[in-house]
């Protein structure tokens, strides 16, 4: 590739496209995060204004608002006013004169420009691919999906930063750019690394499996003809970003001294999914999922794999398939996770002993293996990621749209299997067990026939799973997962993760093409709601003390999470500490509460 053709997609039409689009998100989402409010123009129901922190620049725009106080702004009315005069919208401007609005403190400043110049640039990639009508990618192939969407995360403003990506590599490696990689294998020494695995796997076993003979074969002939006895070394995959800007230079110590050896590039070919670090391997869909470290910035993390963690995720993954199986109501919705079945992480004892266990110097080198679901299919059932049905594309069409007319089911005889496939199973987990999760649109993976939603995957569970009682009894290697929430936050789980941040959108999404009311959507999630209830009334005191229709509940802030600390937004070993609550949302189930 040409140096020019690496930067094709940064022209000035595509520039200003992807910053119109972003700007009416940040405006979108900053008004319902309530750092900036918005002023009816001129008394109107449906034009407001914004002005900048010394209010010499005026946006004016109109927008719709929707349940959960969600701003669906027009982005073609969007305009930027200096003075009465016109001014092109520039994301970067904008964040800098929002900046004491949006708290943006000098040391996160430049950073967060720099994750909004990549969101920008991104953006200009997904333009210059042709423009797949919603209607063709609903009904596409699994990883055609996965590469096919364009927004990311509905949420964050500035989320596609991976900071840490030059141009050549963002083609190499993001999932839009769909292009096929070769993981790195290396030999990491026993005393130095530690692989655990699922019930019934050891580590030659499983690489015979992933690797094949042949492979595994010639790996071991590579550290004999160094005189290296391959009993003492287990076999570890790196992201080939990490490989070339991490590994060979912060490890550099390891592989002189070869507790770490490098054997070459994998034959299978992967593509990155959504969430940029984890690979889906194209040469046999029926193999594992490999989940790598990479310490690339990107939305409010570092993207490594903590060596420590890696040693429980197998036997939590374990667990938790044990738990679902033994559930009757989980069995009854086919609801299912695609378990962690191995993984190794690697210990540089120097970076151990001058770190505590934050540091990202002990999460760069260490991977995973998850089971795919493309074995569990069956005849004219396909996937696609939940993050789909948030996809709209160039025309304003939606893939939840294409799914419904697929089916020939009216919109609320369509949200029924989804719901029951979706949130059944949390509401489930959450009122039976004290059990949450992180079900947000790229951890779930849903099972499709014939437009209809049969059944849901969730994923990424031993970083994502909460269990929030005090008293469970967990096994010793399980432990890790509980997390002391107080009582007022844990429906939260619910009603943030689900309501606000996937619901809110879909709800919008689908009022605004006109293929159903708001109201139509809300009271089919409360009638999942109120079926789950009646058929379990044996936690009626459960439903008490955690009430899915209350009236209101906080409002938790996912951007000024990232907006504070772009680095470490939260601590997965205690959620609850970081979270950003700002007043109380009314709840759009609330109006169809059952009567008690």
């Amino acid at each position: 590739m040409s140096l020019a053709d690496a930067i094709s997609h940064l022209s000035p039409e595509l520039w200003a496209r992807a910053n119109r689009a972003l700007v009416r998100k940040a405006l979108a989402e900053f008004s319902h995060e309530r750092l900036l409010t918005p002023e009816p123009v001129d008394g109107s129901e449906s034009a407001y204004s914004v002005l900048s922190d010394d209010g010499s620049v005026e946006y004016r725009f109109t927008a719709a608002r929707h349940a959960l106080d969600h701003w669906a702004v027009d982005e073609a009315s969007v305009t930027r006013l200096r003075d009465g005069a016109d001014l092109p919208l520039d994301a970067l401007d904008f964040h800098i004169e929002m900046r004491e609005s949006l708290g943006l403190s000098p040391e996160v400043l430049p950073v967060y420009l720099e994750e909004i110049s990549s969101t920008l640039a991104g953006s200009g990639f997904k333009y210059t691919k042709p423009q797949v009508p919603a209607a063709v990618l609903a009904k596409s192939s699994f990883q055609d999906i996965e590469t096919g969407m364009t927004e990311g995360h509905p949420c964050f403003v500035a989320n596609n930063g991976r900071l840490g990506f030059g141009v050549h590599e963002y083609l190499s490696y993001a999932p839009e750019t769909a292009s096929p990689v070769h993981l790195v294998w290396v030999a990491a020494r026993k005393d130095v690394s530690t692989f655990t695995a699922g019930a019934g796997l050891d580590h030659d076993a499983f690489m015979r499996s992933e690797l094949g003979e042949a492979a595994v074969a010639g790996f071991e002939a590579k550290l004999s003809a160094l005189d290296l006895d391959p009993a003492q070394y287990h076999f570890l995959p790196v992201h080939p970003w990490q490989w070339w800007n991490k590994t060979t230079v912060t490890f550099a110590a390891e592989i002189a001294n070869r507790r770490l050896v490098l054997l070459g590039e994998g034959e299978d070919a992967y593509l990155a999914q959504q969430s940029i670090r984890t690979f889906f391997n194209t040469t046999t869909p029926e193999k594992h999922y490999v989940k790598t470290a990479i310490s690339v910035l990107n939305m409010g993390f570092m993207r490594g794999l903590s060596a420590a963690y890696m040693e429980a995720t197998p036997a939590i993954n374990d667990w938790l398939h044990q738990l679902i199986e033994g559930d009757e109501v989980l069995r009854s919705v086919d609801f299912s996770i695609i378990r962690e079945r191995a993984a190794i992480g690697y210990h540089h004892r120097q970076y151990e002993r001058a770190t505590d266990r934050y540091s990202p110097y002990r999460k760069m080198l260490a991977a995973l293996w998850r089971e795919s679901p493309v074995g569990s299919l069956k005849e004219g059932e396909r996937l696609a990621t939940m993050a789909s049905l948030l996809h709209v594309d160039s025309e304003g069409r939606s893939f939840v749209g294409a799914l419904i007319e697929e089916s020939g089911l009216t919109p609320s005889q369509w949200l029924k299997p989804y719901l029951r496939a979706y949130l059944l199973p949390l509401l489930h987990c959450f009122y039976q067990y004290d059990l949450a999760y992180m079900p947000h649109g790229e951890n779930t993976i849903l099972v499709i026939e014939n437009g209809v939603v049969k059944r849901a995957i969730f994923k990424d569970i031993a970083e994502e799973i909460v269990v929030m009682d005090p008293d469970a009894v967990l096994p010793p290697a399980v432990e890790r997962v509980r997390a002391d929430i107080p009582e007022d936050m844990k429906l939260l789980s619910i009603f943030t993760d689900v309501f606000d941040c996937f619901f809110r959108f879909l709800g919008s999404i689908l009022a605004a093409e006109g293929i159903c009311e708001e109201e139509t959507f809300w009271r089919a999630v409360a009638e999942c709601g109120i079926d789950y209830q009646e058929s379990m009334p044996q936690l009626a005191e459960r439903f008490e003390r955690y009430d899915l229709f209350a009236e209101e509940f906080q409002l938790s802030c996912l951007n000024r999470l990232q907006l504070r600390n772009n680095k470490q937004m939260v601590d997965l070993a205690d959620p609850a500490a970081a979270l950003q609550l700002i007043g109380t949302l009314k709840n759009p189930v609330a109006p169809y509460a059952p009567r008690r």
